[in-house]
């Protein structure tokens, strides 16, 4: 329901006429905001009611980092998701021309700046060049350039994934550290956050309407109201419907559950047999 609805406001025109963020001249060639940060601030949503994992705030509110086992895997699987968005971004034009060519090129920019520059921040922030923040500073640039991926030069293609790849390792500190919200994957800061870059960047880079290319102020407008639009339908119905979900039908499993594994919960056998010290009978 979520989905579809905004997805209307803004693409409608690809079906029986145009939304009404689409008439305004709202642009999300690819969906920066259309996909990116409604899922983002649906995630936001989602672990706010569910609530932090166990261990992972102290007594004193600190957080502790709750790290995953396998680097080689996350990277692996941030590279098929780079090598698919090849698909997801100069697939949108849904036909074959020459901007096919150029949109991969501004897309594959932005995705090599944001992890670069993740890399970096991280390391002047938490004095190591950080994987993970490298990581997830690749799809901070992916997803930044979703939206203005077919209209902004390759040189903006860079700077707007640079931009995302700082913002995206701020973002996983912030929400960390002073909103107190656990999120495991910095899902809400490389999707909600810098998928809310990506629209207010078209009003600043697109080479048509954007403020640096003499478009002046309308073009960020709307894409500001589209942003915003986005975090208020998302987040708002969110939180009514995970609220909704964990008051009828229990959003959270249990303490011993969570604690077990929901391989073991879920499916009755564990991902690493005999890792635990417990058994599944």
């Amino acid at each position: 329901m979520i989905y579809p609805i905004f997805g209307s406001w803004a693409w409608g025109g690809l079906l029986d006429g145009g939304g009404w963020l689409e008439n305004l001249g709202f642009l999300d060639f690819a969906g920066s905001s259309v996909v990116h940060s409604i899922g983002g601030w649906l995630a936001l949503a989602g672990a706010v009611v569910l609530g932090p994992r166990i261990g992972k705030y102290g007594p004193d509110g600190k957080a502790h980092a709750i790290t995953g086992h396998n680097i080689p895997l996350a990277a692996l699987g941030v590279f098929i998701l780079w090598f698919g968005w090849f698909g997801f971004n100069p697939g949108s034009t849904t036909t074959g021309e020459g901007l096919i060519g150029y949109i991969a090129v501004t897309t594959n920019l932005a995705a090599a700046a944001g992890a670069i520059m993740a890399m970096f921040t991280s390391w002047l922030i938490v004095k190591k060049p950080d994987a993970s923040m490298a990581l997830n500073g690749a799809l901070a640039g992916l997803v930044a350039i979703t939206c203005p991926c077919d209209g902004v030069s390759p040189i903006a293609a860079i700077i707007i994934g640079s931009i995302a790849g700082v913002l995206v390792v701020l973002s996983v500190l912030f929400i960390d550290n002073v909103l107190h919200v656990d999120d495991p994957v910095g899902a809400v800061s490389v999707h909600g956050v810098c998928g809310a870059w990506g629209t207010l960047s078209a009003g600043l880079f697109n080479l048509e309407s954007g403020l640096f290319y003499g478009g002046g102020l309308r073009q960020l407008g709307v894409q500001m109201l589209g942003a915003g639009t986005a975090f208020v339908w998302a987040f708002g119905l969110g939180l009514l419907l995970f609220g909704a979900i964990h008051k009828t039908m229990w959003l959270r499993v249990s303490a011993e559950e969570e604690l077990k594994g929901l391989d073991i919960g879920e499916h009755g056998m564990e991902a690493y047999s005999g890792f635990q010290i417990f058994t599944t009978t």
